[in-house]
């Protein structure tokens, strides 16, 4: 029962005490049994007793209670002076509760009994309570007679069947020793020393020995009955009152105390007869001589359960108290008013019928009066000693207490009325009321006070009056009883900081118990060890952790108490986890006792599981007063350290390290792990088997394979290359960027596997983040894997520093061809358990996600607020919209690796160039050598070469862009396929070198303007394999590893090419002679073109340059020209006329790579389409009679000039076309003298005609094509005024030839021009053919 319940003035307190051998169980169940008895009937209760002792006895039909307290702590004898002011803070009686063995007699129960109640009553205590031993037999005692017991000792057998019934009787007869006694002492008060006594001093003390009348002993009664019991009222204590024969008291309630008839007042008269008078008469203290001794009936009557007596003397002695000279005891008086008229109202099962004033609570009447008696108690003089001040203290706080104790049973009963009452009487903790109150949501709280009335403020502002100062001069287990309830009705108004910040004043408390209880059991250890004799050391060695024992003695360590421990950590936590500290965040770990065999493989780990997203997801959302939550964590690292209890030390240090980091300081940071690390350290030495787990957080941010180097790098290659007969790899096709933008099988996140090769290291890197401001130090580091056997050992001493993060390279060695898999990594702190930290690979959905819901919770910490705890970081995460939504349930992911068989290695011995550097001109070739040596233990089977330049990349940009027209896209297109920088001429070859072999390739380079380096890249495996790898043959793909040869090129570009010109033989004004064109016949000049070009030299040296036209059917014909440094060359060729057929003309331009969905910008019509392309095909056909080369004069370098960068317009077209009709003009002269006809001769590309001469314009058509077609002709002269033609000039039917008279009036210059047109063609495809002659009439220059 709670020793501060409302109604406590009311109950008889009777001590429990274990007795002989009895276990702590058996002793809580038989103190069950006996405290069920919570009150005793009035009329169950023995009245036998006489005399004094049947003054507070109840008569036989009294229909009361006597309400019994059980407790199991004795009074402070610090109390003692209290006994008369508030008997009810006593022991009255002592039960010992003793279990009967065999080995263990009824006698020896009573012995230790009166041993124990020796120890907790001395002989100066002012109280003896009653005592009685219930020994209960157990089941295999001995069953003896019960009637053969020493007196005050029961024996209570365990096959009885009314136990209770027996055990109630019990009680019954117990209580009737305590009214007895209560008797006792008011007939010492009643005595002239007694009353002096009484009214001595502010909290006197009952008289003892000396200080009383001849045959009343203060300390044991003797139990001689008295005859009868006098109740005495004011009128008979008071000698000078009026009294008469028939003098008749009016209050009838309070005439018979004991079951007899009242004696007579001579009788009355006779035992007063030693007072004086008091009629002016006051003690030192000024107070009336008999108010007190009222009070003190009052608090008797009261305990004894006769309310209405007690209720009257209560107002007797507040009728004396209104001078209000004595205001601590007024109080008093008023607390047991109030105190009455709750007993009397749960006695009637009802509330109280009528009230002062019907605007008012039935209660708040009780509530004024407790309200009255603490400004009674805040009024009265400071005491005179200390010891009075730290009483008064106690009797305020109890009464402030009481108030708050009725307003909170009337709040949570949920008004007045019986379960009022039944709650202000016996709170017990598993009653109607907790269950009303176990719901704290603010809702159901507040239910409350509107139903009640009372608000919790209301209750808060009483209950804070008892907490103040004044509570350090209590003693110190009254002050934890009083800090006690106070925090468990905040509990229950749901005031949790309130709650907490008188929680850590319990705390304090009971460390200074626990500390001061454990010096004393040092001290009499000490003493115990120096009494031993000659054969103990004097003073024992004690064990130090900062010493060393010093060599040759015997370091002795005293085993420390650590019972309650756990208790004071519970309430130590609870307080810090409500003001947002979770001290409980690092949870304990048994200690590894042996190291494993394999560290690196934890085949066990297949009971890990991942936490999943929610585990990283929850951000960081400040919770309470920061300097409030460092100062409770230190006060809980110190009552770590007074316990002590290392463990809890550490395990405090670092759970605040681990969730309050973000605000505490570096000094704080610092101090906490040191003072973990030494916690832990002294836990390792004395060989405890529980350390700490893993509290650093999940340290690791990731876990990344170091891809090997390039050259040992394995490459996954299709069996299909194996057969093929292809050349090597094409970079542009194989590198080209793919044309679409957008391409939804390449938007899927698929990560590559790591690849590792049996037998060789491999390099991981664990990234780890401190985000401490201190030197993290971590003990060990090793990986998780699973899969293929992967030979690492663990990491051990790394030093993280602060508010870094740190890679730690991690070497191992895969022992077999298999699929490795890296989960995480275990880290373990210095003397801690080792901790499974679990890195898996997400991929891009996942990471999505993850962002997603972050986004959420950080949404909903910004928009939501949460009243008082519900703010909590775990409140908040069980609570928030974010946690409706279920995280992805995808199987996580790790790092996966494919271990291939092993590969060979080949390395490049010697090469024919210097440091690698390769200087070319532009078109020249070259080849370098390079020496390959095999320096594995495995052959190499297969060979592939593939090349790669600085000019490919730029290509490959272009192409990708789109923004180049046709012909610019199949230029680099054609540059990058057929003049390829580097090329070898054997790579169809499949060669063999055996470990320790060499092999010798030959590689051909080009010099290509642009190119400034490149790189030949060795594809080389052991494909056929034989044994447990004979496998790989009927797999899709196999491994190889590549060797890259980089080069340096340097190329320079000697010559400049541009305005290439295609034009007709008769163009040109001064034709050269036969003999320096043989090929060209005079009469064949429309079959021909003449081909030029301007070639500058802008290199240093002087180069010749040589153009070849190679064509069928014709001679081939070279033009050389030696350039000097800084000039031009023309060269001029002659080419023959040619004509495509439609079929090749007609084709669009090829694209040479593999690309697809090529889309032309092109917005020409058909026709200018047509033209294009015409214009391509041609320039294509040049491009292959023309050859030009180079060479260097002074050395024999040589190489090819490439004219690909020269366009070919219109005019070019037209002139290297070759006509679909040939048209021949040529003029004849009809001789008089030979009377016949003469052709005249061209001179120099002209016809010279006579003027006034009349000549014949012979045209002459020729067909060149399979099909007959019929021709016209048009003439064209350019002066049609100065010549006279014979009929029409246009459209002039022909044959195969025509000829028309024609004369030059004037002398001068012509040109006439002739045009072939197809009769009936389209008008697009109507003309045939064009010719053209020069004619100079009269004589030439």
């Amino acid at each position: 029962m709670n020793s501060n319940a409302f109604t406590s003035l009311a109950h008889v307190r009777i001590l429990l005490v274990p007795v002989g051998p009895i276990s702590n169980d058996i002793f809580e169940a038989h103190a069950a049994e006996i405290k069920a008895f919570d009150s005793i009937r009035l009329g169950d209760i023995p009245g036998g007793a006489k005399g004094e002792k049947a003054r507070f006895m109840p008569s036989p039909l009294s229909s009361g209670y006597l309400h019994l307290s059980f407790t199991s702590h004795p009074t402070s004898p610090a109390q003692a002076p209290l006994y008369l002011f508030r008997p009810s803070f006593f022991n009255h009686a002592v039960i010992g509760v003793a279990s009967c063995t065999p080995s263990y007699t009824p006698e020896a129960a009573q012995e230790q009994l009166e041993n124990i109640l020796i120890d907790i009553f001395p002989e100066s205590s002012t109280s003896s309570p009653s005592k009685v031993c219930f020994v209960f037999q157990s089941e295999d005692s001995t069953s003896g007679n019960i009637n053969e017991v020493p007196p005050g000792l029961v024996i209570i057998p365990s096959v009885m069947r009314n136990k209770k019934l027996y055990i109630g009787t019990l009680l019954a007869d117990l209580c009737s020793q305590i009214l007895g006694e209560f008797g006792r002492v008011v007939h010492v008060l009643e005595t002239l020393d007694g009353n002096e006594c009484l009214n001595a001093t502010l909290f006197p003390a009952l008289p003892v020995d000396g200080d009383v009348p001849t045959g009343i002993d203060s300390r044991l009664y003797p139990s001689a009955p008295v005859s009868s019991a006098v109740h005495l009222s004011q009128s008979e204590l008071n000698p000078n009152a009026p009294m008469s024969a028939n003098h008749t008291l009016k209050r009838n309630s309070s005439l018979g105390p004991g079951p007899g008839p009242y004696p007579s007042s001579s009788s009355s008269s006779n035992r007063l007869s030693g007072l004086p008078p008091v009629k002016t008469r006051s003690n030192a203290v000024g107070i009336p001589s008999h108010a007190r001794l009222y009070k003190v009936y009052g608090d008797f009557f009261l305990l004894a359960g006769r309310t209405q007596d007690a209720k009257i003397w209560y107002q007797e002695a507040l009728n004396l108290f209104k001078t209000g000279s004595d205001p601590v005891w007024q109080a008093s008086a008023i607390e047991g008013l109030a105190v009455i008229s709750v007993l009397d109202l749960w006695a009637a099962g009802q509330g109280l019928q009528t009230s002062i004033s019907d605007a008012k609570e039935p209660w708040m009447e009780l509530y004024d009066q407790l309200s009255l008696a603490i400004n009674l108690y805040l009024k009265s003089a400071f005491p005179e000693t200390t010891q009075d001040y730290s009483l008064l203290a106690l009797v305020y706080v109890t009464a402030v207490l009481r108030q708050a104790s009725l307003l909170f049973c009337v709040w949570s009963s949920k008004g007045w009325g019986a379960l009022a009452f039944a709650s202000m009487l016996q709170p017990d903790p598993t009653s109607y009321l907790r269950k009303i109150i176990s719901d704290n949501s603010v809702v159901g709280l507040e239910r409350l006070s509107a139903i009640t009335g009372i608000t919790r403020c209301q209750i808060a502002n009483t209950l804070s009056q008892a907490h103040g100062p004044w509570l350090l001069h209590l003693g110190p287990h009254e002050r934890l009883v009083t800090l006690q309830s106070i925090a468990g009705i905040y509990n229950c108004l749901g005031f949790k900081r309130k709650e907490v910040y008188v929680l850590r004043e319990v705390v304090s408390c009971i460390m200074d118990l626990v500390v001061c209880g454990r010096g004393e059991d040092e001290q009499l250890r000490r003493s115990d060890l120096g009494s031993v004799g000659s054969t103990a050391s004097p003073e024992p060695a004690e064990f130090d952790d900062s010493e060393t024992p010093k060599l040759g003695n015997v370091g002795v360590r005293r085993k420390e108490n650590l019972e309650g421990n756990q208790s004071i950590l519970k309430l130590l936590n609870y307080a810090c986890r409500v003001l947002g500290v979770n001290l409980e965040s690092v949870n304990p770990a048994p200690r590894e006792t042996r190291e494993k065999p394999n560290t690196s493989n934890s085949e066990a780990e297949s009971g890990l599981q991942w936490e999943g997203a929610d585990a990283s997801e929850t951000l960081r959302v400040r919770f309470g007063w920061p300097e409030l939550q460092v100062g409770v964590i230190r006060e809980a690292v110190a009552v770590a350290e007074a316990l002590p209890d290392y463990l809890a030390v550490a395990r405090i240090s670092l759970s605040a390290l681990k969730t309050m980091h973000s605000i505490l300081v570096t000094a704080d940071q610092c101090h906490l792990y040191q003072t973990a690390s030494r916690a832990l350290n002294i836990l390792k030495r004395r060989g405890e088997t529980t350390t700490i787990e893993w509290w650093a957080g999940h340290l690791a941010v990731s876990i990344a394979l170091l891809p090997p180097p390039s050259q040992r790098l394995p490459i996954e290659r299709p069996v299909s290359l194996l057969n093929s007969t292809l050349p090597s790899e094409n970079p542009l096709t194989a590198r080209v960027t793919n044309t679409f933008l957008y391409n939804p099988r390449e938007s899927v996140n698929v990560r590559d596997k790591g690849i590792l090769v049996e037998g060789e290291v491999a390099e991981l890197v664990v990234t780890l983040h401190n985000p401490f401001v201190f030197d993290l130090e971590l003990q060990s580091l090793s990986l998780i894997t699973s899969g293929v056997v992967f030979d690492c050992g663990p990491i051990s001493s790394i030093v993280i520093r602060p508010n870094s993060f740190y890679n730690i390279p991690v070497i191992g060695i895969p022992k077999e061809p298999g699929a490795l898999v890296v989960k995480g990594c275990t880290v373990q702190a210095p003397n801690g358990a080792p901790r499974e930290l679990l890195l898996p690979v997400s991929a891009e959905s996942d990471e999505c996600g993850q962002l997603r819901r972050q986004s959420m919770v950080r949404n909903e910490g910004e928009r939501t607020k949460c009243a008082g705890l519900q703010a909590l970081l775990w409140e908040r995460g069980e609570k928030r919209l974010s946690a409706a939504v279920p995280p992805s349930k995808s199987e996580p992911r790790y790092l996966e690796c494919v271990v291939v068989p092993q590969q060979p290695v080949l390395r490049v011995r010697r090469t024919s160039l210097t440091h690698g550097a390769l200087m070319l001109y532009d078109g020249e070739k070259s080849s370098i050598r390079l020496t390959l040596e095999n320096v594995s233990d495995l052959p190499i089977d297969f060979l592939k070469l593939s090349f790669e330049d600085s000019t490919i990349s730029s290509a490959k940009e272009a192409l990708s862009e789109g923004e180049l027209d046709i012909f610019e896209t199949h230029e680099i297109e054609y540059d990058l396929v057929h003049r390829k920088a580097f090329s070898w001429q054997h790579d169809k070859d499949v060669k063999i070198i055996n470990p320790g072999g060499k092999f010798m390739l030959s590689v051909t380079c080009l010099g290509k303007a642009g190119c400034t380096g490149g790189a030949v890249h060795v594809l080389y495996a052991h494909v056929h394999r034989q044994g447990k790898d004979q496998t790989d043959a009927i797999q899709q793909t196999f491994y190889a590893r590549q060797l890259t040869y980089p080069l340096t090129v340097t190329v320079y570009q000697m010559f400049e090419c541009y305005d290439m010109t295609i034009m007709p033989v008769d163009a040109v004004d001064s034709l050269f002679s036969r003999s320096s064109m043989p090929t060209i016949g005079v009469d064949d000049f429309h079959k021909w073109c003449l081909f030029s070009i301007e070639v500058r030299n802008a290199y240093g040296l002087p180069f010749e340059v040589t153009f070849t036209r190679s064509q069928d059917g014709i001679e081939d014909e070279t033009d050389s020209s030696v350039v000097p440094p800084g000039c031009t060359s023309r060269i001029i060729i002659p080419v023959r006329r040619l004509r495509l057929s439609d079929d090749v003309i007609s084709q669009p331009i090829p694209i040479l790579t593999d690309r697809q969905l090529v889309i032309t910008k092109s917005h020409l019509s058909k026709e200018e389409e047509q033209t294009r392309r015409e214009a391509f095909w041609y320039r294509e056909e040049l491009l292959k009679i023309i050859n030009a080369r180079w060479k260097e004069t002074t050395s024999n370098r040589f190489g090819d000039l490439s004219l690909r960068q020269q366009p070919m317009t219109l005019h070019m077209l037209n002139a290297f076309k070759a006509d679909r009709v040939y048209v021949d003009m040529s003029f004849i002269h009809h001789d008089s003298e030979s009377a016949s006809s003469v052709p005249l001769q061209r001179s120099l590309g002209r016809y010279v005609v006579p003027p006034n001469t009349i000549v014949n314009l012979r045209v002459q058509l020729t067909n060149s094509g399979p099909s007959r077609l019929a021709m016209t002709v048009t003439l064209l002269p350019s002066s049609e005024e100065n010549i006279l033609f014979e009929g029409v000039l246009k459209d002039i039917p022909a044959g195969t030839a025509i000829e028309i008279p024609l004369c030059f009036l004037c002398s001068g210059k012509f040109e006439i021009g002739a045009e072939a047109h197809i009769l009936g063609a389209r008008r697009e495809s109507q003309w045939a053919g064009v010719s053209r002659s020069r004619v100079v009439v009269g004589r030439m220059e």
